[in-house]
């Protein structure tokens, strides 16, 4: 049988979110799936090593409707694709009758999507009971991201064991999502005045004046740059390091798969969504604020309590 499943959102944290359900159905159907997914998902890079991925193919949809697969033309477009692929069976974890269309005139007889026309909700609630309706079996939400185990071990031989590593989650999707960089910078110096540590500056080439400001900072000598690296050279990596802490960014999400523990300061998305599906994440969230009322438009960044940070960073590598 060919499955095909249809993951539309955006970003490396959705990507890695909706790991367990894509694991789920390839262990249901026992046969790898392909998988329907934007660029920026880096799904390319996240998943090259894993066996229940058969073969990525590529959503050109933008916000400003000039991809590929927009538009009446896209429309069409997508439907050719997927009507070449012979596809058996499609899972559509997204309720837009646009993409319910193009699996039916594709020719796929057997489709499966969320209901159509619902409002946004929890994103890991609906991907669970979706998936667990249709397969039939109870479904972890806690995602596994399957590395290379040699590559694993590269990356091993080369961390000292007089330190601790900590990857440091910088970027975020916005500056409302962001704890100001001064902030993580007097945190690395307090942590290492306490714990000899390395820190690896997760964030890419938009994020240089972030980088830039630690790199000149009395931590140089302490810091390895993410900034000029792959995501994929990356994940063996952070698979090794003792703890993330950082925004609610992918790479939270991704150091979590990797079973790494994390420290997540969310400070303007939801927690209730993006905080409590994985064992691995630990959550602080802004001074008068809970777990339940921090979501979007929090804009919490100035009422991260720093002392609370340390404090729990300090718990977590010990």
């Amino acid at each position: 049988m060919k499955v095909l499943v249809i993951q539309p959102k955006i970003g490396m944290g959705d990507m890695v979110i909706y790991l367990p359900y894509i694991h789920g159905i390839s262990k249901k159907y026992q046969t790898p799936v392909s998988i329907l997914v934007k660029e920026n998902s880096r799904a390319n890079q996240l998943l090259a090593e894993d066996d229940h991925i058969k073969e990525i193919l590529i959503l050109d949809r933008t916000k400003d409707n000039s991809g590929a697969h927009d538009g009446f033309s896209g429309f069409f477009k997508l439907i050719k694709n997927l009507k070449l692929k012979k596809f058996d069976k499609v899972f559509i974890f997204n309720s837009s009758l646009r993409y319910f269309l193009i699996s039916k005139i594709a020719g796929i007889k057997n489709i499966s999507q969320y209901p159509l026309f619902r409002k946004k909700d929890n994103i890991v609630t609906s991907a669970k009971i979706f998936t667990e309706n249709e397969l039939g079996k109870i479904v972890s939400t806690q995602p596994e991201l399957i590395i290379n185990k040699n590559k694993v071990n590269e990356a091993r031989h080369k961390f000292s064991k007089e330190f601790k590593h900590i990857c440091l989650g910088l970027s975020a999707s916005g500056p409302t999502k962001r704890w100001d960089i001064k902030n993580f910078i007097k945190l690395c110096i307090n942590i290492n005045s306490k714990i000899p540590s390395k820190f690896y500056l997760a964030a890419g080439k938009n994020d240089k004046n972030l980088i830039d400001q630690f790199l000149n900072s009395e931590l140089s000598n302490k810091c390895i740059s993410f900034k000029d690296l792959k995501i994929s050279e990356t994940l063996p990596i952070i698979k090794n390091c003792n703890l993330y802490i950082g925004n609610d960014t992918g790479w939270l999400h991704i150091s979590s798969a990797l079973g790494v523990k994390c420290l997540a300061l969310f400070m303007d998305s939801p927690v209730q969504a993006y905080g409590k599906y994985s064992k691995n994440i630990n959550i602080i969230v802004p001074e008068g604020e809970t777990e339940e009322t921090t979501t979007h438009d929090t804009l919490g960044a100035d009422k991260i309590s720093f002392k609370r940070v340390f404090n729990k960073s300090i718990e977590l590598l010990s």
